[in-house]
């Protein structure tokens, strides 16, 4: 049998690219704001491609683009006679970019998918059933698809965290389940993320942490606490944004300073997030920082591009195929140290 989610965060680091929403909106293939994959039904050769280039980056694990695939995204736009397919779509794209033959990689694992289901209120016990109902089906996809683990990711509210995770748990497979605090720094019932990991772990989670919303900055206090709080292998999945103390999520960072054209919506989110965007030098910094803190399942979340994850795996010590294309400034017209290089145009470079 091939190793599993545990065995090999036995052995070292796991990464795990996300950000399947803003890469196919960008590619032009998925609307901002609807944020549904139906990429998978539509476009199955581009999803595949985005698989495929996560992957050629570093990615060990090819995630099913299921995020916002629930019964009531599909029943907001009018589709929900397609929920199954576009599951078992994004399942089975996933798993056939998992084994693919790729410069001698082994195969990746292949992970399920189920989220925040935004309709989950504690004093509607309708509504919250309706969302265990929904995380039931999906995950019972995931698994007839042959999903090696199961992410439950974005919650805000940890009992629907805990909802999502026994859902998981009840079609046997492991359970990687990821917090998104709102600006408040803790769940919407007031529990703290670290605490709500910690009730996570004690119901059997595989992986607690948390991804999205957040970017290095503003998540790493938070995924401290929980690094302290659990045993079990942390993730951490930034936005690959700047927030900060005074904007702690992307969905209110501002452009005041230098921006003369602002999204007609208002807000930078989510399309005119562009200026506030991480190097990737940031990235494989924020990366380290876990490495060190032994955090070692790590990901970009909404706004990763396939070079980040590239300097997430390089951080590992990792050699991916992408690694070949890594800059040679050394050979750069003007920066760079090449003997062919005339001293001429290396002197434009301070005033280019």
């Amino acid at each position: 049998m091939p190793e599993g989610l545990l065995e090999r965060l036995d052995k070292g680091p796991l990464i795990c690219a996300e950000g399947y929403l803003f890469e196919a909106e960008r590619r032009g293939y998925l609307s901002a704001g609807e944020f549904v994959p139906q990429i998978a039904l539509e476009h199955p050769e581009v999803l595949a491609q985005i698989h495929r280039d996560f992957r050629h980056a570093g990615s060990d694990v090819i995630q099913a683009f299921t995020y916002n695939g629930h019964r009531e995204k599909m029943r907001v736009i009018g589709k929900e006679d397609l929920l199954e397919p576009l599951n078992r779509n994004a399942l089975k794209i996933a798993k056939s970019v998992a084994t693919e033959p790729m410069d001698g990689l082994p195969d990746a694992l292949i992970a399920g998918n189920i989220s925040n289901t935004n309709i989950w209120d504690p004093d509607d016990p309708e509504a919250c059933a309706e969302a265990r109902r929904m995380f039931e089906e999906m995950a019972g996809w995931a698994a007839d698809e042959g999903a090696d683990f199961i992410i439950g990711e974005t919650f805000y509210w940890a009992a629907e965290a805990e909802a999502a995770l026994a859902a998981i748990r009840s079609v046997g497979l492991p359970a990687v389940m990821m917090l998104a605090p709102m600006a408040n720094d803790a769940m919407q019932e007031g529990t703290s993320v670290a605490e709500c990991s910690r009730r996570l772990e004690a119901q059997g989670a595989a992986v607690v942490g948390m991804n999205c919303f957040r970017g290095p900055q503003t998540m790493w206090p938070l995924l401290s606490e929980v690094r302290a709080a659990v045993s079990c292998p942390v993730a951490a999945l930034p936005v690959p944004y700047r927030t900060t103390a005074e904007q702690p999520t992307f969905f209110n960072l501002n452009d005041h300073g230098n921006c003369q054209c602002p999204a007609p919506h208002g807000r930078t989110f989510p399309t005119a997030l562009d200026p506030l965007y991480c190097n990737r030098y940031e990235i494989r910094a924020f990366a380290e920082r876990c490495l060190a803190a032994e955090i070692n399942f790590l990901g970009v979340c909404c706004g990763a591009s396939p070079v980040h994850i590239r300097e997430i795996a390089e951080a590992c010590g990792r050699i991916p195929p992408a690694a070949r294309y890594r800059e040679r400034m050394e050979n750069h017209f003007m920066y760079g140290s090449n003997e062919r290089i005339p001293e001429a145009y290396k002197a434009l470079g301070d005033r280019a």
